[in-house]
């Protein structure tokens, strides 16, 4: 039976790591994810968690020390934020290239300079090459989910990867929603315990491993790097489909689709604006325009399928990021518009930066955005392929 709680989203994946039985947390505090590890702190004194906690001197080291314990075969965790995140940029790499399945979730944080401690996900977005699974959470009942399910899919055989579940800064992890906190067992048979069949560090048995590789073979390492990474997107649909039968949530997979069975044009976003787009479509909907929304729950690996689907049935997408590629765009939409480049009919894409270092993005602004996408599908005619929102003075 679901016990129902009161929890922030910085709580709710901590307990996303209690349930899953975390054996190894190394954490260097960040705001606003800080709060993440105190909470797991809590639960190991409490005799609630059997798990080792390490304290480390910086975000580096965290993440050295979680691509040990996971190479000696232990379930690991992490948390971290913005500049921190980009401290472990090097391990990031290190922890893909090792086939570590390290789970960590950040608290989306805008990167100095300036100094700013809200929501952005320039933080993620910056390592999207890294080769890391990326999940977006829109509430906090997500993100407790959608941590269980990310070891669910790093730790496959198919991928052997790790992820990161990304939650808005301050609107997430320090807001309070309900949050239904599935029962232990149900949660142990949904996710067996870590055991790899690949080698682990074994102390009866020690070695030397060589990790310096000659041109010949470089390459096919990265293939194998390339093919780990799609075959996680028919994991994740499998792990959510598994999730839903057991536990009645369906998080939709890679994409989760809102009002899209006959939409002219919708909006996609991730993140806690998806949750904000709901509304303006519903709204935009009772005044009888066809409009839907595509939450993108994984942008790695992106989900060019799905996109694809949904896309041909449209005559304008609208891409909102809080994200910035500086010259281009969002990265959201420079992928949708690389994923839909091939396919006949292909729809308008507009692009739309929000919400950079916590601006706040309402209902006004996204049915801004639905009224320009619906102008643009009448007359045929983009103005303009990307526009900043609510920019103090304008463009």
């Amino acid at each position: 039976m679901m016990e129902q709680l009161t929890r922030s989203g910085n709580e709710a994946a901590a307990l996303g790591a209690k349930l899953s039985r975390a054996e190894v947390i190394a954490a260097y505090p960040i705001t606003p994810s800080t709060f993440i590890v105190e909470y797991l702190a809590q639960y190991i004194a409490d005799g609630e968690l059997k798990a080792k906690l390490i304290n480390v001197e910086s975000e580096h080291s965290a993440m050295s020390a979680c691509i040990g314990a996971s190479l000696a075969g232990a379930r690991t965790f992490t948390a971290t934020s913005s500049q921190g995140l980009a401290l472990m940029h090097e391990m990031l790499h290190w922890a893909v290239g090792a086939r570590t399945p390290v789970v960590m979730a950040v608290g989306n944080r805008a990167l100095a300079p300036p100094w700013n401690l809200y929501a952005n996900h320039q933080d993620s977005i910056a390592q999207r090459d890294t080769g890391w699974i990326e999940f977006y959470c829109e509430n906090n009942q997500e993100v407790l989910d959608t941590i269980i399910q990310a070891y669910k899919v790093a730790e496959d055989k198919r991928v052997l990867l790790p992820a990161m579940v990304c939650l808005d800064g301050f609107i997430l992890t320090h807001t309070r929603e309900r949050v239904d906190v599935p029962p232990q067992d149900a949660v142990d048979e949904y996710l067996p315990p870590y055991r790899p069949e690949h080698f682990v560090i074994d102390f009866d048995r020690p070695l030397t491993e060589n990790v310096i590789v000659t041109p010949a073979w470089y390459m096919e390492y990265q293939y194998q790097l390339e093919v780990a990474m799609r075959n996680a997107r028919e994991v994740i649909r499998e792990a959510n489909r598994d999730f839903a039968k057991k536990f009645n949530r369906d998080w939709g997979g890679l994409v989760d689709s809102y009002f899209m069975e006959d939409a002219e044009v919708a909006i996609m976003a991730m993140g806690t604006i998806a949750g904000t787009a709901r509304v303006a479509v519903r709204e935009m909907r009772k005044a009888g325009h066809k409009v839907g929304l595509i939450k993108l729950r994984a942008f790695r690996p992106f989900p060019i399928e799905e996109i694809r689907k949904l896309g041909s049935q449209l005559k304008v997408l609208a891409v909102i990021d809080r994200n910035c590629v500086f010259g281009s765009g969002g990265a959201s939409c420079i992928e949708a518009q690389s994923a839909l480049y091939s396919i006949p009919n292909r729809p308008k894409v507009l692009g739309f930066i929000a919400g950079l270092g916590g601006k706040d993005v309402g209902v006004e602004s996204i049915k801004y955005i639905l009224n320009k996408a619906l102008k643009v599908s009448e007359t045929g005619r983009v103005e303009r392929e990307v526009e900043w929102v609510n920019l103090v003075g304008g463009e």
